[in-house]
């Protein structure tokens, strides 16, 4: 079995901690459905171990270590915070972080049916994140800048999808690229936020998980998420509360919304091939989605 392909067992999550954090060893080990680069377990009630799966690198989970407590204490909603390192082992050759579990259920597998409550909750979320990020804050190679830098990743997913809307959606997607860049100090932005990202609880948002792709760079990319995550009609109240977008940086988030909703459609449509991160039920959710940018509410 290659590193890639090597089983993850709760048998050998509780070998990890009797190595490396024997003090955690007798705490209760449950397996967390889903996952992609990452494999998500159970450790009690109040922590969790995110152990190194498909992504190719340690890169992701360490800027998590590095930034995510520095992070944490400014953002008003419940994030995940490590409280342990785990190093490459002879047992298991890559990183695993022991992190503080996030209460609640994933919006992939959940609902919002409070929209003025998530939309105001998102909104003053993204204020206190979208702050200037210091000089050493980790930057982007495939995301975070202006959408028409983006444009080959667009046509590959809207020829995979085929959207009977598509000329609508390219309509979308033209104006993104032709609005105004960001123009502003660089920013702290999540840069991944769909449905399995979020936390929900009481019909609406409670938590903000996986930050392994935290860059700085254009804000956009999160306000996408006034049509990715929350219900019809709620992006006007997003925006509203959020106070800090301009016309551009709407048309450039509206034109990365329907990018996110395609990747989730696309993901929806791999979900029967055994990838742990694809799932069916992510196509309807991505569908829904770009139905809202295309209303534009």
């Amino acid at each position: 079995m290659t590193d890639t392909e090597r089983e993850i067992t709760a048998d050998l999550v509780r070998d990890l901690l009797l190595e490396q954090h024997p003090d955690l060893a007798d705490l209760s080990i449950r397996e967390v459905a889903g996952g992609w680069g990452n494999q998500m377990w159970r450790l009690g009630d109040e922590l969790a171990v995110r152990m190194q799966r498909m992504d190719p690198t340690p890169e992701l989970q360490l800027k998590e270590r590095r930034w995510l407590p520095v992070l944490a204490p400014r953002l008003p909603l419940p994030v995940p915070t490590p409280v342990r390192f785990g190093e490459p082992s002879e047992r298991f050759p890559k990183h695993w972080t022991v992190m503080t579990w996030v209460p609640g259920e994933p919006l992939d597998h959940g609902a919002i049916s409070r929209g003025d409550h998530a939309a105001d909750v998102l909104a003053g979320f993204l204020r206190a994140l979208h702050v200037e990020a210091p000089a050493d804050a980790p930057t982007a190679t495939d995301r975070g800048t202006h959408p028409r830098d983006c444009t080959g990743g667009f046509e590959r997913f809207l020829e995979a999808v085929s959207p009977e809307d598509a000329a609508d959606v390219r309509h979308v997607w033209d104006d993104a690229v032709a609005a105004a860049g960001w123009e502003g100090p660089p920013v702290w932005v999540h840069g991944d936020l769909h449905p399995a990202n979020v936390v929900v609880s009481d019909g609406t948002l409670c938590g903000i998980v996986d930050f392994g792709d935290v860059f700085v760079g254009d804000p956009a990319w999160d306000l996408a998420a006034a049509w990715v995550l929350l219900p019809d009609g709620m992006a006007a109240r997003f925006f509203e509360t959020y106070a800090h977008a301009d016309e551009a940086a709407i048309r450039r988030a509206r034109g990365l919304a329907a990018l996110k909703c395609l990747f989730l459609m696309l993901m929806g449509q791999n979900g029967d091939q055994g990838l742990p991160g694809g799932k069916p039920h992510w196509g309807p959710a991505g569908r829904a989605a770009l139905d809202r940018v295309l209303k534009g509410v």
